[in-house]
Protein backbone atom coordinates (compact mmCIF):
# COMPACT_ATOMS: atom_id res chain seq x y z
CA UNK A 1 0.00 0.00 0.00
CA UNK A 2 2.92 2.28 -0.16
CA UNK A 3 3.28 4.81 3.09
CA UNK A 4 -0.12 5.28 3.45
CA UNK A 5 0.67 7.79 6.31
CA UNK A 6 1.71 10.26 3.53
CA UNK A 7 -1.84 9.79 2.10
CA UNK A 8 -4.95 12.20 2.89
CA UNK A 9 -7.31 9.24 2.97
CA UNK A 10 -4.56 6.62 4.83
CA UNK A 11 -6.96 5.94 7.81
CA UNK A 12 -9.98 5.53 6.08
CA UNK A 13 -7.79 3.35 4.69
CA UNK A 14 -6.17 1.73 7.23
CA UNK A 15 -9.39 1.59 9.26
CA UNK A 16 -10.90 -0.69 5.98
CA UNK A 17 -8.13 -2.69 5.65
CA UNK A 18 -8.37 -3.90 9.35
CA UNK A 19 -12.33 -4.24 9.01
CA UNK A 20 -11.65 -6.61 6.09
CA UNK A 21 -9.26 -8.60 7.62
CA UNK A 22 -11.57 -9.12 10.47
CA UNK A 23 -14.77 -9.97 8.13
CA UNK A 24 -12.45 -11.86 6.10
CA UNK A 25 -11.76 -14.49 9.29
CA UNK A 26 -15.46 -14.93 8.85
CA UNK A 27 -15.26 -16.51 5.10
CA UNK A 28 -12.41 -18.21 5.69
CA UNK A 29 -14.00 -20.05 9.32
CA UNK A 30 -17.45 -20.52 6.95
CA UNK A 31 -16.12 -21.07 3.37
CA UNK A 32 -15.96 -25.13 4.07
CA UNK A 33 -18.65 -25.51 5.99
CA UNK A 34 -22.60 -26.25 5.09
CA UNK A 35 -23.78 -23.13 3.79
CA UNK A 36 -27.65 -21.78 4.31
CA UNK A 37 -28.78 -19.48 1.03
CA UNK A 38 -32.03 -17.68 0.49
CA UNK A 39 -32.49 -16.26 -2.49
CA UNK A 40 -33.45 -12.08 -2.90
CA UNK A 41 -34.62 -11.25 -6.55
CA UNK A 42 -34.44 -14.44 -8.39
CA UNK A 43 -33.42 -17.79 -7.84
CA UNK A 44 -29.76 -17.34 -8.63
CA UNK A 45 -29.31 -14.56 -6.76
CA UNK A 46 -28.16 -16.19 -3.81
CA UNK A 47 -27.57 -14.45 -0.08
CA UNK A 48 -26.11 -16.72 2.95
CA UNK A 49 -25.95 -16.39 6.50
CA UNK A 50 -22.45 -15.11 6.28
CA UNK A 51 -23.22 -12.22 4.12
CA UNK A 52 -25.05 -10.82 6.96
CA UNK A 53 -22.76 -11.90 9.79
CA UNK A 54 -20.14 -10.31 7.66
CA UNK A 55 -21.87 -7.11 6.51
CA UNK A 56 -22.75 -6.42 10.41
CA UNK A 57 -19.25 -6.84 11.04
CA UNK A 58 -17.86 -4.25 8.66
CA UNK A 59 -21.12 -1.79 9.05
CA UNK A 60 -20.72 -1.89 12.78
CA UNK A 61 -16.69 -1.40 13.16
CA UNK A 62 -17.00 1.72 10.44
CA UNK A 63 -20.03 3.14 12.21
CA UNK A 64 -17.80 3.05 15.98
CA UNK A 65 -15.28 4.56 13.77
CA UNK A 66 -16.48 7.28 11.52
CA UNK A 67 -20.31 7.39 13.70
CA UNK A 68 -21.37 10.26 11.63
CA UNK A 69 -20.63 8.76 7.85
CA UNK A 70 -23.27 7.17 5.77
CA UNK A 71 -23.45 3.44 4.48
CA UNK A 72 -24.57 1.36 1.80
CA UNK A 73 -24.60 -1.96 1.65
CA UNK A 74 -25.39 -4.98 -0.47
CA UNK A 75 -27.88 -6.98 2.10
CA UNK A 76 -29.26 -4.00 3.70
CA UNK A 77 -29.89 -1.74 1.28
CA UNK A 78 -30.99 -4.65 -0.81
CA UNK A 79 -33.24 -6.18 1.79
CA UNK A 80 -35.20 -3.03 2.33
CA UNK A 81 -35.82 -2.72 -1.48
CA UNK A 82 -34.35 0.74 -1.27
CA UNK A 83 -31.61 2.10 -3.98
CA UNK A 84 -28.27 3.06 -3.99
CA UNK A 85 -28.47 6.81 -3.54
CA UNK A 86 -25.36 9.05 -2.52
CA UNK A 87 -25.00 12.16 -0.96
CA UNK A 88 -21.77 14.65 -0.25
CA UNK A 89 -21.27 12.63 3.21
CA UNK A 90 -18.73 10.33 3.19
CA UNK A 91 -20.54 7.03 2.49
CA UNK A 92 -18.68 3.29 2.77
CA UNK A 93 -20.63 1.19 0.16
CA UNK A 94 -20.04 -2.25 1.30
CA UNK A 95 -20.44 -5.52 -0.85
CA UNK A 96 -19.72 -8.30 2.07
CA UNK A 97 -19.36 -11.01 -0.06
CA UNK A 98 -19.15 -10.52 -3.79
CA UNK A 99 -19.24 -13.70 -5.58
CA UNK A 100 -21.86 -15.15 -2.79
CA UNK A 101 -22.24 -18.49 -5.58
CA UNK A 102 -18.76 -18.99 -5.73
CA UNK A 103 -18.78 -18.69 -1.74
CA UNK A 104 -21.54 -21.33 -2.03
CA UNK A 105 -19.83 -23.66 -3.79
CA UNK A 106 -16.52 -23.50 -2.19
CA UNK A 107 -15.37 -21.96 -5.12
CA UNK A 108 -12.56 -19.54 -3.75
CA UNK A 109 -12.75 -16.31 -6.14
CA UNK A 110 -15.10 -14.00 -3.20
CA UNK A 111 -14.12 -10.97 -2.41
CA UNK A 112 -15.17 -8.52 0.49
CA UNK A 113 -15.68 -4.97 -1.18
CA UNK A 114 -15.16 -1.99 0.88
CA UNK A 115 -15.30 1.97 -1.27
CA UNK A 116 -15.46 5.15 0.04
CA UNK A 117 -17.51 8.10 -1.73
CA UNK A 118 -16.36 11.71 -0.26
CA UNK A 119 -19.01 14.43 -2.14
CA UNK A 120 -20.23 11.35 -4.66
CA UNK A 121 -16.45 10.83 -5.45
CA UNK A 122 -14.70 7.40 -4.75
CA UNK A 123 -11.58 8.11 -2.31
CA UNK A 124 -10.80 4.83 -0.96
CA UNK A 125 -11.55 1.41 -2.80
CA UNK A 126 -10.38 -2.32 -1.00
CA UNK A 127 -10.77 -5.52 -2.23
CA UNK A 128 -9.97 -8.69 -0.05
CA UNK A 129 -10.43 -12.09 -1.55
CA UNK A 130 -9.53 -14.08 1.67
CA UNK A 131 -9.27 -17.31 0.86
CA UNK A 132 -5.99 -16.54 -1.25
CA UNK A 133 -5.41 -13.75 0.84
CA UNK A 134 -5.30 -10.56 -1.33
CA UNK A 135 -5.84 -7.45 -0.43
CA UNK A 136 -6.14 -5.02 -3.20
CA UNK A 137 -6.23 -1.33 -2.30
CA UNK A 138 -6.22 2.31 -3.60
CA UNK A 139 -6.61 5.96 -2.60
CA UNK A 140 -7.68 8.74 -5.10
CA UNK A 141 -3.98 9.91 -5.90
CA UNK A 142 -2.12 7.50 -4.26
CA UNK A 143 -2.08 4.37 -6.83
CA UNK A 144 -3.17 1.03 -6.54
CA UNK A 145 -1.43 -2.28 -5.04
CA UNK A 146 -2.25 -6.00 -3.88
CA UNK A 147 -0.74 -6.71 -0.84
CA UNK A 148 1.47 -3.80 -0.81
CA UNK A 149 3.36 -3.66 -4.55
CA UNK A 150 2.36 -1.26 -6.49
CA UNK A 151 0.29 -2.51 -9.97
CA UNK A 152 -0.63 -1.53 -13.30
CA UNK A 153 -3.04 -2.27 -15.97
CA UNK A 154 -1.51 -4.28 -18.97
CA UNK A 155 -2.08 -1.61 -21.05
CA UNK A 156 -3.52 -3.37 -23.96
CA UNK A 157 -5.27 -1.31 -26.58
CA UNK A 158 -5.67 -3.80 -29.18
CA UNK A 159 -9.47 -6.13 -28.87
CA UNK A 160 -7.66 -9.00 -30.88
CA UNK A 161 -5.04 -9.50 -27.75
CA UNK A 162 -7.65 -8.85 -25.21
CA UNK A 163 -8.79 -11.32 -22.74
CA UNK A 164 -12.28 -10.11 -21.49
CA UNK A 165 -14.59 -10.82 -18.29
CA UNK A 166 -18.35 -11.56 -19.07
CA UNK A 167 -20.67 -12.97 -17.32
CA UNK A 168 -24.08 -14.67 -18.67
CA UNK A 169 -26.79 -15.50 -16.38
CA UNK A 170 -30.07 -16.73 -16.93
CA UNK A 171 -32.05 -13.35 -17.12
CA UNK A 172 -32.16 -11.94 -20.73
CA UNK A 173 -29.48 -15.39 -22.00
CA UNK A 174 -29.92 -14.55 -25.43
CA UNK A 175 -28.79 -10.79 -24.86
CA UNK A 176 -25.95 -12.10 -23.17
CA UNK A 177 -24.62 -14.39 -25.17
CA UNK A 178 -24.94 -12.50 -28.25
CA UNK A 179 -22.74 -10.06 -26.70
CA UNK A 180 -20.02 -12.92 -26.21
CA UNK A 181 -20.87 -13.83 -29.92
CA UNK A 182 -19.76 -10.41 -30.43
CA UNK A 183 -16.69 -10.24 -29.05
CA UNK A 184 -15.44 -13.66 -30.24
CA UNK A 185 -16.25 -12.89 -33.62
CA UNK A 186 -14.19 -9.74 -33.25
CA UNK A 187 -11.32 -12.02 -32.15
CA UNK A 188 -10.64 -11.20 -28.90
CA UNK A 189 -8.22 -14.39 -27.28
CA UNK A 190 -11.12 -15.37 -24.99
CA UNK A 191 -13.87 -14.74 -22.43
CA UNK A 192 -13.79 -14.93 -18.61
CA UNK A 193 -16.01 -15.21 -15.67
CA UNK A 194 -14.91 -14.45 -12.65
CA UNK A 195 -18.09 -14.89 -10.78
CA UNK A 196 -17.03 -11.39 -8.91
CA UNK A 197 -17.39 -8.53 -10.63
CA UNK A 198 -14.59 -6.76 -8.03
CA UNK A 199 -11.89 -9.33 -8.24
CA UNK A 200 -12.60 -9.09 -12.25
CA UNK A 201 -11.60 -5.26 -11.53
CA UNK A 202 -8.77 -6.03 -9.19
CA UNK A 203 -7.65 -8.55 -12.22
CA UNK A 204 -7.46 -5.85 -14.72
CA UNK A 205 -6.12 -3.47 -12.46
CA UNK A 206 -3.19 -5.91 -12.00
CA UNK A 207 -2.76 -6.70 -15.48
CA UNK A 208 -4.22 -10.51 -15.51
CA UNK A 209 -7.67 -9.30 -17.21
CA UNK A 210 -7.84 -6.89 -20.28
CA UNK A 211 -11.27 -5.50 -19.69
CA UNK A 212 -14.80 -6.12 -18.06
CA UNK A 213 -18.21 -5.49 -19.23
CA UNK A 214 -21.64 -5.36 -17.23
CA UNK A 215 -25.12 -4.00 -17.17
CA UNK A 216 -26.79 -5.55 -14.35
CA UNK A 217 -24.58 -4.62 -11.47
CA UNK A 218 -24.91 -2.53 -8.39
CA UNK A 219 -22.91 0.43 -6.39
CA UNK A 220 -21.49 -2.45 -4.28
CA UNK A 221 -20.40 -4.58 -6.62
CA UNK A 222 -17.81 -1.74 -8.57
CA UNK A 223 -17.23 0.91 -6.20
CA UNK A 224 -14.25 -0.09 -4.74
CA UNK A 225 -13.30 -1.50 -7.66
CA UNK A 226 -13.63 1.20 -10.04
CA UNK A 227 -10.97 3.61 -7.83
CA UNK A 228 -8.36 0.30 -7.92
CA UNK A 229 -8.88 0.16 -11.82
CA UNK A 230 -8.38 4.24 -12.33
CA UNK A 231 -4.90 4.10 -9.80
CA UNK A 232 -3.66 1.49 -11.72
CA UNK A 233 -3.68 3.29 -14.84
CA UNK A 234 -6.78 2.00 -16.34
CA UNK A 235 -10.35 3.45 -17.46
CA UNK A 236 -14.49 3.16 -16.67
CA UNK A 237 -17.33 3.94 -18.71
CA UNK A 238 -20.87 3.67 -19.12
CA UNK A 239 -21.56 1.66 -22.26
CA UNK A 240 -24.41 3.70 -22.76
CA UNK A 241 -23.35 6.61 -23.61
CA UNK A 242 -19.30 6.20 -23.21
CA UNK A 243 -19.69 8.91 -20.64
CA UNK A 244 -18.69 8.15 -16.84
CA UNK A 245 -20.17 5.18 -14.57
CA UNK A 246 -22.90 6.03 -12.76
CA UNK A 247 -22.72 4.45 -9.19
CA UNK A 248 -26.06 4.64 -8.60
CA UNK A 249 -26.95 3.19 -11.66
CA UNK A 250 -23.75 1.13 -12.76
CA UNK A 251 -23.36 -0.21 -15.95
CA UNK A 252 -19.66 -0.45 -17.03
CA UNK A 253 -17.12 -1.17 -19.52
CA UNK A 254 -13.00 -1.26 -17.84
CA UNK A 255 -10.39 -1.51 -19.45
CA UNK A 256 -6.79 -1.13 -19.93
CA UNK A 257 -6.99 1.51 -22.19
CA UNK A 258 -9.57 4.10 -23.55
CA UNK A 259 -9.12 2.48 -26.90
CA UNK A 260 -9.79 -0.99 -25.80
CA UNK A 261 -12.67 0.29 -23.45
CA UNK A 262 -14.61 2.08 -26.93
CA UNK A 263 -14.52 -0.88 -29.48
CA UNK A 264 -15.58 -3.24 -26.51
CA UNK A 265 -18.78 -0.48 -25.70
CA UNK A 266 -19.19 -0.23 -29.93
CA UNK A 267 -19.70 -4.33 -29.96
CA UNK A 268 -22.16 -4.81 -27.30
CA UNK A 269 -25.74 -3.91 -26.36
CA UNK A 270 -27.31 -3.85 -23.19
CA UNK A 271 -29.32 -6.93 -23.11
CA UNK A 272 -31.96 -5.93 -20.55
CA UNK A 273 -33.88 -3.40 -22.70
Amino acid sequence: MGDVSEEPYHHYLKTGIDVAKTAGKEVQKAFFTSKTTSTKSDAWDLVTETDKLVEKIIVSSLQEAYPTHSFIGEESTAAAGQQSKLTDNPTWIIDPIDGTTNFVHSFPFSTISIGLTINKELVVGIVYNPMHDEMYTATKGGGAFCNGHKIRVSRQEDIQQSIVSATVIKAKVDGHLSNIRSLITAGIHGTRNVGSAALALSYIASGSLDALYDYGLHSWDVAAGILIVHEAGGVTIDPTNNGPVNLETPRIVAASSMKLALSISHLITDPYV
